[in-house]
């Protein structure tokens, strides 16, 4: 333990351990200090040296009697004393012992502590000159002479040191790498504050515990992984996950953003990655957290820029310290990325990055335990369900979690709550899905579409048996949308059966159908409801093979952008015949699943109505009150239909 924090101490001399008074700025100081006094001896020197006089003290009384016979040409007054310059001079004294045996010419004499109001008067009248000494006026005299030199010389004397030690001032300070050093101290991040990553925390447990006990692994011939990837969803808990490490492990951990590589001179990302791995093999064991890898580790070579991109030089560099890493530098590489399809293959092959932990957004457990992690400082009502709250949540990362506790939280207190309630996290919930809520007055004629176009969707969603449950439908404009249906699955999904994506095309275009069946019109409001439809079925027909005219083969669709550095124009690997088959492919799937919402909302035109008037009345259907209005109208049609067939017969 001690040579432990040996190392943390080493390692902060070596950041900021920096002798202060060395310092260039101290120096010159120093130096200034030393002239500024030298300057104003030489003046003092100079000012007695030149103004020389010699001075009888004589009583006050001889003064007075000097100047009653008006022998006093000039007095200088100041607070305590009085000197001046006689029109003929006198002899000194014997009563007078520190007087030289000559005459004087200038004299100087103490004011009683009583005073002497008619002095003035006497003077005045005895024809002296009267003049007043502030005691300062050499000081004054001695700024404005020397004040403008000092500093026109501090000046070239600063810049001078500056011009010298610029040059290499400047390029240490962009060699430094800048990586922050964490310090256990700074934070209480463990793996008890990571929630829903059981895998992620199994691997990387691996790691720590090797750092903390490298022997245990040692003796069967094991080696430290030298480097570990974490991919996954922006959110989704990298960078939280890492400082928990850090928390963990107790060993130097240092972290820096793949962007802090790069500068605006060349060389420069290099430079800071061989300082960087420096401190980490000279405190070695140690960690490296390098944050969003994908700003510097793309692939080489491709899109816009060629070998001599800086961004390329570091990548370099960075391969070669992970190749360069001894038997006995036991430093280990976290990254973190949210695009790893641009990763250069170099960087990700074994023995660089000889893990690779995928981390995806959490099922519905996870979204517990991360729910609970973040309302331990909450307040909560004892309505709130949080793992009904978990299960409303499907897709929501780590960060959508906290951020919704928080949005709750801002929300009750804005309300002055004591506590924050299910409605408040259920608010929150509709604010990050949908948006926030608009002040739009809609008219009564557009209330009438939306309303409509939302039963569509609804009455479509009910009449399938595999359908996600309806949560919840509203009217109320929120972010761009001016209405919504919300579905939750009931368990999370991975595979999904062809009759249930084409069910979800029925649904997405339920919408467009109920407004062609009402109003024998369509509008604008169902264009996210098509593009969202348009990307499942060209995803149906291009990467999932349920095309019968094309049969099981995939399609390749360039998907990188030219700046990422991996395609530098968009790809296909099919003929244009071939282009022209998926398109009509797809238009035929998505006329079918509109055929199919058209034929189902003209079946039930009255479940329809029934939804849209219940919608304009309530603004917000659940799903418990959804379910009641299409049983109730259901058990209307067939007691009408008994009491037709009764009629007939």
């Amino acid at each position: 333990m001690k040579a432990e924090n040996n190392r943390w101490n080493d390692d902060s001399e070596d950041n900021g351990g920096e002798d202060r008074g060395s310092s260039p700025g101290g120096r010159i100081w120093k130096h200034l200090l030393v002239i500024f006094i030298l300057t104003i001896i030489f003046y003092e020197l100079f000012l007695y040296g030149s103004q020389k006089k010699e001075y009888l003290e004589i009583p006050y009384s001889a003064f007075k009697a000097e100047l009653a016979k008006k022998n006093i040409k000039e007095v200088i007054a100041r607070s305590e004393t009085i000197s001046g310059e006689f029109f003929q001079a006198i002899s000194a004294d014997n009563s007078l012992p520190l007087a030289q045996e000559r005459s004087y010419r200038y004299f100087s004499t103490r004011i009683p502590k009583f005073g002497d109001q008619d002095l003035m008067r006497e003077l005045i009248k005895a024809g002296a000159t009267v003049r007043t000494d502030s005691g300062n006026e050499w000081f004054l005299s001695l700024m404005i002479f020397v004040l403008p030199w000092l500093l026109i010389l501090g000046f070239f004397w600063y810049t001078s040191k500056k011009l010298n030690s610029s040059q290499t001032a400047l390029f240490t300070r962009f060699n430094k790498s800048g990586a922050s050093l964490y310090k256990k101290t700074k934070s209480n991040i463990t793996f008890d504050d990571v929630a829903g990553l059981t895998n992620a925390k199994q691997e990387l447990m691996d790691i720590v515990s090797y750092l903390k006990e490298p022997k245990r692994y040692e003796r069967l011939g094991g080696k430290i992984p030298r480097g570990v990837l974490l991919m996954g969803p922006p959110g989704t808990g990298k960078t939280l996950i890492a400082r928990a490490v850090a928390g963990e492990a107790n060993v130097p951990f240092y972290s820096i953003s793949g962007s802090q590589f790069i500068e605006m001179f060349v060389g420069v990302g290099a430079s800071r990655v061989r300082d960087l791995f420096g401190k980490a093999k000279k405190n070695a064991p140690s960690i490296i957290f390098i944050d969003e890898i994908d700003s510097v580790g793309r692939y080489r070579g491709a899109g816009l820029g060629g070998g001599q991109d800086e961004r390329e030089q570091t990548l370099n560099q960075i391969l070669a310290e992970m190749d360069g890493f001894g038997e006995h530098h036991s430093v280990v590489v976290i990254a973190a990325t949210n695009r790893p399809d641009v990763l250069d293959p170099a960087l990700i092959r074994p023995g660089r990055f000889d893990r690779q932990v995928v981390i995806e957004r959490p099922h519905r457990e996870g979204r517990l335990q991360i729910l609970k992690v973040h309302t331990r400082k909450v307040r909560l009502a004892p309505d709130v369900n949080l793992e009904l709250l978990a299960q409303g949540t499907p897709g929501f990362s780590g960060a959508d979690l906290e951020n919704l506790v928080n949005e709750a939280a801002i929300d009750a207190a804005r309300q002055n709550k004591d506590q924050v309630y299910m409605e408040d996290l259920e608010r929150a919930k509709d604010k990050i899905i949908l948006g926030g809520l608009r002040e739009d007055l809609l008219s009564e004629e557009e209330k009438r579409i939306v309303a409509y176009h939302e039963a569509g969707h609804t009455l479509v969603a009910k009449s399938f048996p595999d359908s996600d449950p309806i949560h919840k439908v509203t009217i109320i404009p929120r972010g761009r949308s001016l209405g919504a249906t919300e579905q939750l699955p009931k368990e999370e999904q991975h595979n999904y059966f062809q009759s249930y994506l084409m069910h979800r095309l029925a649904i997405n275009l339920g919408g467009r159908a109920a407004e062609q069946l009402v109003f024998n019109d369509i509008t604008s409001g169902a264009e996210n409801d098509l593009k969202q439809a348009t990307q499942l079925a060209r995803r149906m027909v291009c990467h999932w093979g349920m095309s019968s005219r094309l049969g099981p083969v995939a399609f390749r669709h360039g998907e990188g952008h030219v700046f990422l550095g991996k395609e530098i124009a968009q790809e296909k690997d099919y003929s244009e015949r071939t282009a022209v088959i998926i398109d009509q492919e797809v238009q035929s799937l998505l006329r079918a699943a509109l055929q199919q919402a058209e034929e189902i909302l003209k079946e039930n035109r009255k479940i329809l109505d029934r939804l849209a008037k219940a919608l304009i009345e309530k603004e917000v259907l659940t799903e418990a009150e959804i379910t009641a209005l299409i049983a109730e109208e259901k058990k209307q049609t067939e007691a009408q239909k008994e009491e037709s067939k009764l009629l007939v017969s």
